[in-house]
């Protein structure tokens, strides 16, 4: 029986504990970027808010790396595109990323309204305008350079501009296959999609990723994700150490171009993806005890955590300001008790939202593929 598919093949264990730590990571550098508990917090233990300010989001690239790993494996699991209608694909792919962001949109609007009430800190979002909204909702708000209603949004973005590359060169590596018809046909749309992604996450490595004025656009980011995509192809590969030991190459080069550790972080987690797939380790660990209940429940609720952590750790902030608690120690009591709901935030939300998307998804589909059809024409 192949390891991949001898557990539950829509739940993969090690991914849920990657996803877990990482959104812990990213809610924890939020509660040390905004607010003033951090600032008050920061007379007692220096060097942790430091290092949460400045190092926590790197686990960014935890996401990147496994959302191409995820992506690959569900467009193109033998390495090419396995539909006929990609802009289908990409229609679905917003409707469950943006059913529930805008959800968590619209709870950030009302969080940043009481916030408003209760303090006066720079990092509350002003009220909305019409435009900045569908802004957001058109998940364009990063390249028209407009001001973010809620901490972390411009990822919800990048990602929907990732996928869609990755699909774009997949569908490209399908009509630059030759006449051929059959498995011939089909090797050549393999080789020419992994080329294409290849070509375009070096292209992101050792040029777009050295400049952040990139930084609003996917092409900034494709190097981890395209990582990813390339991971899950080369594990299932014969001699797949060796192959992924050429994709570490690749990448130590550009590192060695310029070092970020962002890229390092990426390389690290794409090499521990490809070593979980090719040895079992995908599906098996964290195992099935405490430990990997709580990997698999944490990283299930991830998207959900993400989304809500900015406005809920806010109106924390903004109710311990109001009391006017200024104690280092309460104020770092006030951040775990931040971290604590955040959580419970996101497992709520999962539950009564985004676990209803593909409910709300199916109702809508029809009239936003028509849309995205009439925006291509």
């Amino acid at each position: 029986m192949n390891r991949e598919t001898s557990r539950d093949p829509q739940r993969m264990p090690f991914i849920d504990a990657l996803k877990a730590v990482g959104s812990q990571l990213i809610v924890l550098h939020h509660l040390a970027f905004y607010g003033p508990m951090s600032d008050r917090a920061y007379e007692l233990v220096p060097g942790m808010i430091d290092w949460l300010y400045g190092n926590a989001r790197i686990a960014v690239q935890v996401f990147l790396v496994v959302g191409g790993f995820l992506a690959a494996r569900s467009l193109a699991p033998e390495g090419r595109l396995r539909t006929a209608t990609p802009l289908a694909l990409l229609s679905r792919r917003y409707l469950k990323l943006v059913i529930p962001y805008l959800a968590a949109i619209g709870i950030a609007i009302v969080c940043a309204a009481v916030a408003r009430s209760w303090m006066d800190h720079d990092s509350i979002p002003d009220a909305p305008t019409a435009a900045q909204f569908a802004a957001h909702a058109l998940l364009l708000h990063g390249v028209l350079n407009i001001d973010s209603l809620s901490a972390g949004v411009w990822y919800v973005a990048i990602d929907f501009q990732l996928f869609a590359l990755l699909l774009a060169l997949l569908w490209l590596g399908q009509h630059f296959a030759g006449t051929h018809h059959g498995s011939s046909r089909q090797n050549q749309e393999k080789v020419i999609g992994a080329a294409l992604v290849a070509a375009l996450a070096a292209a992101s490595l050792y040029v777009f990723n050295l400049d952040a004025d990139w930084d609003d656009w996917g092409i900034y980011f494709f190097g981890a994700y395209g990582l990813g995509a390339l991971t899950y192809w080369l594990s299932a590969r014969p001699r797949a150490l060796l192959w992924l030991a050429a994709l570490a190459a690749l990448v130590g080069m550009a590192l060695v171009v310029e070092f970020r550790s962002r890229i390092a972080v990426a390389l690290t987690v794409a090499l521990a993806l490809g070593i979980a797939r090719h040895t079992g380790g995908l599906e098996n660990w964290p195992g099935k005890g405490i430990g990997g209940a709580l990997a698999s429940y944490f990283g299930k609720i991830s998207y959900s955590v993400f989304l809500l952590n900015f406005p809920v750790a806010l109106v924390i902030n903004a109710a311990f300001s109001r009391l006017g608690i200024d104690d280092p120690a309460l104020n770092i009591g006030g951040m775990i008790i931040a971290w604590i709901a955040c959580n419970i935030a996101g497992a709520l939300f999962f539950h009564f939202v985004e676990s209803r998307t593909r409910e709300w998804q199916e109702r809508i589909s029809q009239p936003v593929s028509a849309v995205f059809r009439l925006i291509v024409r």
